[in-house]
């Protein structure tokens, strides 16, 4: 099981329609962008970036200029 999801193979899932839940929250001062597959029973993915294990962005406001452009069309945030 991947302990992340890349940018990439993310829009191809959202695209598709396989992603049902966007979860965005707050580590430290830093935002991170999650997302989940099935039920509520499921894991939550955290998305990587190419190098790093978990993308961070320095805002929320960031964080949602990057949901925009890879289709995500709605996310709960976690404080």
């Amino acid at each position: 099981m991947p302990q992340g999801i890349q940018e990439e193979t993310l829009r191809a899932m959202i695209e598709g329609g396989a992603v049902r839940d966007v979860l965005v929250s707050r580590q430290k001062d830093k935002w991170t962008l999650a997302i989940r597959l099935g039920g509520a029973g499921s894991r939550w993915l955290p998305v990587r970036s190419r190098r790093e294990a978990l993308r961070t962005w320095a805002s929320l406001t960031a964080v949602g200029r990057f949901a925009d452009a890879v289709g995500v069309r709605g996310f709960s945030v976690e404080l």
